[in-house]
């Protein structure tokens, strides 16, 4: 939901109407994205056999047998199908922008475990949640509100992104050993646990190197490093954190996103 409210309230701060309509549309289609993309990858993950006894992260419905992989998977393509029916009455009000972010979301949401070569299984997952989940999502809920581009959309995107892509590095360093053994090849992987722990820091401090220049059309936006205090001390603890205390890591940087959305939110609507 950040990403949807932090664009749209760049857009009403700007004096642009509010459209409520398109506002509650894109959250419920954003939120059925990511429910989709969630449970596609646990059931693939646990047919390609990555999910094991010796897991670290929180419990997984189809490993802990629950469910069929069967019944995940249609309840997966349920959540893609919702998505791209409301998809349409979005596409009415963007237009082609809309049709074009809305195709490519709904299709990484499955390349992202499916397919014969899975995002999930290459460094550039990290990429992906960055991009769609900050600079394309923000983009389109600005598009969707304004009709117009605005670099202040663009870098609000940016910035939303970081965060979210740290949530995956957290998980994937937590799984470094296991990925390894299944043959995922994920960014952690690839430059190894003290780098990948360095480039969470980076990716937790990057939103914030965007708030000076956000702040030259707006310097309510300011508002939003009262977040940076608690990214710091998220980047100290990803230090020494390992194994399964890492969980609660994973948690906290969720939050941090969300506080740094609503700040941002905030200081837009100022």
């Amino acid at each position: 939901m950040a990403p949807v409210i932090v664009g749209s309230a760049l857009a009403w701060g700007e004096g642009h109407p509010a459209h409520w309509p398109a506002f509650l549309v894109a959250v419920c289609a954003a939120l059925l994205i990511q429910i989709g993309t969630n449970l596609y990858n646990d059931a693939a993950d646990y047919e390609r056999g990555n999910d094991r006894g010796d897991r670290l992260g929180p419990p997984r419905i189809t490993a802990a047998g629950w469910v069929s992989p069967r019944q995940v998977k249609s309840a997966a393509w349920a959540c893609f199908t919702l998505a791209f029916t409301l998809g349409i009455y979005l596409a009415t009000r963007g237009g082609w922008p809309i049709v074009a972010i809305g195709l490519l979301s709904l299709v990484c949401g499955w390349a992202y475990s499916g397919g014969p070569r899975p995002l999930s299984y290459t460094p550039w997952g990290e990429f992906f949640v960055w991009a769609f989940f900050g600079l394309f999502a923000v983009f389109g809920s600005y598009w969707l509100q304004a009709h117009a581009v605005n670099a202040s959309a663009l870098l609000a995107g940016a910035a939303l992104g970081f965060p979210a892509a740290a949530v995956l590095l957290v998980n994937n360093v937590r799984d470094l050993a296991a990925d390894m053994k299944a043959g995922r090849r994920t960014l952690a992987s690839v430059l190894g646990e003290d780098k990948s722990r360095r480039l969470y820091a980076l990716f937790m401090i990057a939103p914030f190197a965007s708030l000076p220049l956000l702040a030259l059309e707006n310097a309510s936006v300011g508002l939003a490093f009262l977040a940076l205090p608690t990214a710091v001390r998220l980047a100290r603890r990803m230090r020494s954190s390992q194994g399964a205390a890492l969980n609660p890591l994973l948690a906290a940087t969720v939050r941090q996103q969300s506080f740094f959305a609503i700040l941002l939110a905030l200081g837009s609507l100022l």
